[in-house]
């Protein structure tokens, strides 16, 4: 596979309030979503046998189970076509992070096989083919940063600054369904606003729990904590903190890392990337 790759960036939830359980035991909440400058990698090839294939699987899941390989499938079904794909993913994102790697990748898949197989969707219909493999799909297929509510998929574009962030990466991979399932966690926070949240901020209604049951995450805010404004993002494990300055994210990070936390500075962006390789696409396929 010599083509080149399509991105899959990272995501962060700058706050996060649950809100609510509907009857069908999905949670609904409040939360504004920021990319950031760092991402997975996806080599997308059409096949003309219908085949979907991932190559290099990841360690322990098995390729029917992939959200790259789902999220083919789902397109295949439903747009009805016999064509397949290549895939191949260079994974930069954690597994478990609160990042939404596996969710950019799988929305990654359905913008760029929409645009290969020349199915023409509208993006707003491809989010919503997206909404069933997870709630975090649709904003990474929409390509902008969002206010969200309900279970994720109502998407208001917002453009909130754009600081640097020291991101650290805690050693534990943390289960969003334990998380969700834990009879302690707050899910009556009551709705705020854009405004509120502007002048106030906010918070993760998900950290009481996810530093209770994974004391590295606990470590994680703590030592962050002591050099910026540490949150959890998601449900964590990774957790963050803004800088206005590169320079001082990366003394930031250096404090973090002599505490034995690893992680990485990365910039917050309110523009995907994936976007903007669509539109070289779009256009190179006009010109030609």
């Amino acid at each position: 596979m010599t083509d080149r790759p399509w991105p899959a960036p990272a995501k962060l939830n700058l706050f996060l309030h649950i809100t609510g359980r509907r009857p069908d035991g999905y949670h609904t909440l409040q939360t504004l979503f920021q990319f950031l400058s760092v991402q997975d990698e996806l080599h997308v090839n059409p096949r003309d046998d219908g085949v979907i294939r991932l190559r290099d699987p990841l360690p322990g899941v098995p390729p029917e189970q992939d959200l790259v390989v789902r999220a083919a499938r789902l397109l295949q079904r439903a747009a009805g076509v016999r064509l397949g794909a290549d895939l191949a993913v260079t994974k930069r994102l954690p597994m478990g992070g609160g990042l939404g790697g596996g969710s950019s990748d799988a929305a990654t898949v359905l913008v760029a096989l929409n645009f290969l197989w020349r199915l023409h969707w509208p993006l707003p219909q491809l989010a919503a083919l997206g909404a069933q493999l997870g709630a975090d799909v649709p904003v990474f297929v929409h390509g902008h940063a969002a206010w969200a509510e309900g279970v994720g998929e109502q998407l208001i574009p917002m453009a909130p600054e754009t600081p640097w962030y020291v991101v650290l990466v805690p050693a534990c991979h943390v289960s969003t369904a334990a998380v969700f399932g834990d009879p302690e966690l707050t899910r009556d926070s009551p709705l705020t606003t854009i405004s509120a949240f502007r002048s106030g901020g906010g918070r993760n209604d998900c950290e009481a729990v996810v530093r209770r049951r994974y004391p590295a995450v606990a470590r994680a805010l703590d030592v962050l904590a002591e050099v910026g404004d540490s949150r959890l993002t998601g449900t964590g494990a990774c957790v963050f903190a803004p800088f206005p300055r590169q320079e001082e994210a990366a003394r930031a990070l250096t404090h973090c890392r002599a505490a034995g936390v690893s992680g990485f500075v990365a910039r917050g962006i309110n523009r995907s990337p994936l976007l903007d390789r669509l539109q070289s696409e779009q256009r190179a396929g006009c010109s030609g």
